[in-house]
């Protein structure tokens, strides 16, 4: 099949964004995957999980069913640790509950002499991790574990900990038909949403040196529920950071 018939096919089901992408990934396809593709376009499957491969903060990371696709939400977590970090002095950085490992590949790229720590509960997610560590040419600085939120230890103390935990309520009718691609795991806590920012404060100073900072991507709306846990748990409110829509997605503790 020539590439103006798939696009053509694949233009009707998702789109020309879709069809281009697809198009410039794959230069040639048989019919029967062309229509495999389409069918998955019409369930409303993002490209990003059709192509395996996402870009986030100028870095192509590879990424499939078992992990959320990287969001251009999240950046707004990177550039604020980038921010921060604007001496050459090393960073050791723990990146709690890692998926694709966008994160924390992202900042030991950025932040010179830095080197980083990530795990994941999912067996599945610390594969993709992995490979987009390898892919990117970080295995000298980036070590994965599995581990979850409330039981990580480790034997070294960290100067930043970031996380981009799950943070939605069960029920929540603002998801959008894209995230019944994502892993569960990855999107839904208890707690309204909250379960996960409980676990995180209570066992994070166990892991963080003094004067240290936790970077927290959140939810609409979260900013006030979460100041209030992490300030219960005696941790120190820095400041919030917006996204480029203008929510507050960042929220910065201190001890």
């Amino acid at each position: 099949m020539n590439i103006n018939q798939a696009f053509s096919i694949l233009q009707s089901c998702g789109g020309n964004r879709a069809a281009r992408i697809i198009t410039d990934r794959y230069k040639k396809m048989s019919f029967l995957r062309v229509k495999y593709y389409a069918h998955l376009l019409k369930k409303g499957m993002p490209v990003a999980k059709i192509i395996h491969s996402k870009w986030f903060y100028g870095l192509e990371f590879y990424t499939n069913k078992h992990t959320l696709d990287p969001r251009p939400d999240t950046e707004t977590l990177v550039e604020a640790v980038i921010k921060d970090c604007a001496t050459n002095e090393p960073r050791k950085i723990l990146d709690m509950g890692t998926g694709t490992g966008c994160i924390i590949c992202a900042l030991c790229k950025n932040i010179p002499e830095s080197t980083g720590v990530g795990f994941d509960k999912s067996k599945s997610a610390l594969r993709v991790a992995k490979r987009n560590v390898k892919n990117l040419g970080l295995k000298n600085q980036i070590k994965l574990f599995r581990g979850d939120f409330a039981h990580f230890e480790s034997e070294h103390m960290f100067d930043i900990i970031v996380s981009n935990p799950p943070y939605i309520k069960y029920g929540d009718l603002r998801v959008n038909d894209a995230a019944k691609f994502d892993p569960k795991i990855a999107l839904y806590a208890n707690n309204n949403g909250l379960s996960a920012y409980e676990q995180i404060a209570k066992n994070a100073p166990n892991l963080l040196k003094p004067n240290g900072r936790i970077y927290l991507e959140i939810g609409a709306g979260q900013a006030n529920s979460v100041i209030k846990i992490f300030t219960f748990f005696g941790w120190k409110f820095d400041r919030i950071e917006k996204d480029l829509s203008g929510i507050n997605r960042v929220v910065i503790f201190n001890r």
